[in-house]
């Protein structure tokens, strides 16, 4: 019989030998498994390994999660304040743009995957986590619905001064989410060029255009 060693298992196998002697540290069981992910993942097409490249909210909201406790209140702060800042304004001042290109955006989970080309454009892939529309039979839970997200929130009219404050939040909320709560789970559609900013002038539209379904 022929056996084939797994270089990628390496790491572990040296905390093991060494774990005869003394326990491993957090640090290097957190070593050994960015070492793991190096060795087992490559580049193939547009799917870089520097995906695995870990920021300060994701390496400190996971340190919280595997601990089972809430993250640290001033760094949670902090990791706002510095998303807060990524966050781009629309260049040309307007923040909604068609409903229904926003629908066709929101029901798309297309792209960023190897096999899709680095100019084609993706999907925001919304009704994976979110109710969007009461016509949907099939979404998501993870998010809250956001059916009448626009209609519970007062906003008749989206470029009226009284719906600044929603709109902008919205706008800010899908760009980085982030920057409003330091482990939220939803992707950074702006900051990580998932939706460019005329899809999301169009995914606004939809939440927020009280001619748009969702707020039917």
């Amino acid at each position: 019989m022929k056996l084939t060693l797994n270089f990628a298992l390496l790491p572990v196998a040296a905390l093991v030998l060494a774990g005869c002697t003394a326990s491993p540290s957090a640090t290097d069981l957190d070593k050994a498994t960015a070492d793991i992910l190096k060795n087992s993942f490559q580049d193939r097409g547009i799917a870089k390994v520097d995906r695995l490249a870990q920021d300060e909210a994701n390496r400190e909201c996971v340190a919280a999660d595997v601990a089972g406790k809430p993250i640290d209140e001033k760094v949670a702060k902090s990791i706002e304040a510095a998303n807060m800042k990524t966050v781009k304004w629309p260049s040309d001042g307007k923040f909604l743009g068609d409903w229904k290109e926003g629908e066709k955006i929101a029901q798309s989970g297309r792209g960023l995957t190897w096999s899709d080309q680095a100019d084609a454009a993706n999907g925001g892939n919304c009704y994976n986590c979110h109710q969007i529309s009461k016509e949907e039979i099939s979404f998501g839970t993870l998010g809250p619905s956001l059916y009448n997200y626009g209609k519970l929130r007062g906003v008749s009219d989206p470029n009226a001064a009284a719906s600044k404050a929603i709109v902008e939040y919205t706008w800010g909320k899908l760009y980085n989410a982030r920057a409003y709560n330091a482990c939220s789970q939803m992707p950074r559609a702006g900051h990580k060029g998932i939706l460019t900013e005329k899809q999301m002038q169009h995914v606004m539209a939809l939440l927020l255009d009280p001619a748009s379904p969702v707020n039917k």
